[in-house]
């Protein structure tokens, strides 16, 4: 009989899925609030988005107690960078910033899926998606999480991306209107929901615009 015993297992899955989109002025962000392990609900009304700077957000999937560790060295980070400079960091650093916090993990990352949203030096809505080790990339629109793969085939076939092979560059930002973005958040989850196990209970929505930042919540299954 082999010797049986317990094995430390330092990350879990806590599931949950994150969208968001890029216009011209704004920023939608959301995310569900369900936070569950295994077969589990831990948690229905648990946020995912954080808030990194005045207009930079932040909405992460994957093992929240690391996204917990993960915000606390940004924050601490971004309270030095304003002492030292006086003024908030955009959010292209703050982007780069968050790359090289995940790089710097790389050999025990933070389990973290995540995607950063605000605007860039032109004043455009944009988007930054990342995978656990800090690679990252400036796009229009972006899904992560447990129900990314049922998202992004709806928002690649809705949104049409320029491909970054495109010479000269196009902008990356959507053609949708602010009030387009949102039902298009909302018909994603609501379809994501009935398919994805860890997807569900409520869906926050952040809309980030040059008036500041706005939330707003719609229901989804709680089954």
């Amino acid at each position: 009989m082999t010797k049986q015993q317990a094995r430390f297992e330092p990350y879990d899955f806590n599931g949950g899925t994150c969208v968001a989109i890029a216009g011209a002025d704004y920023c939608v962000v959301a995310a569900d609030t369900r936070m569950s392990t295994g077969y589990n609900i831990l948690t229905r009304d648990y946020s995912k988005i954080g808030k990194l700077a005045d207009k930079c957000l932040m909405a992460s999937s994957g093992f929240q107690a690391d996204v917990k560790a993960l915000q606390k060295v940004l924050g601490a980070k971004h309270l030095i960078y304003q002492h030292q400079h006086n003024k908030q960091m955009s959010c292209p650093a703050m982007a780069r910033l968050l790359s090289n916090t995940l790089y710097y993990k790389r050999f025990f990352p933070y389990y973290t899926f995540n995607v950063l949203v605000g605007f860039d030096e032109e004043g455009k809505g944009c988007v930054y998606t990342y995978d656990a080790v800090g690679s990252y990339e400036k796009v229009g629109y972006s899904a992560q999480g447990s129900g990314a793969k049922l998202i992004m085939p709806v928002l690649d076939n809705q949104l049409k991306s320029p491909s970054p092979l495109l010479l000269p560059a196009q902008d990356a930002v959507t053609p949708l209107t602010e009030a387009e973005a949102i039902d298009v958040v909302k018909d994603v989850f609501a379809s994501a929901t009935e398919r994805d196990i860890y997807t569900g209970d409520k869906l926050e929505i952040v809309i980030v615009n040059a008036e500041g930042i706005r939330r707003e919540y719609a229901e989804l299954r709680k089954d």
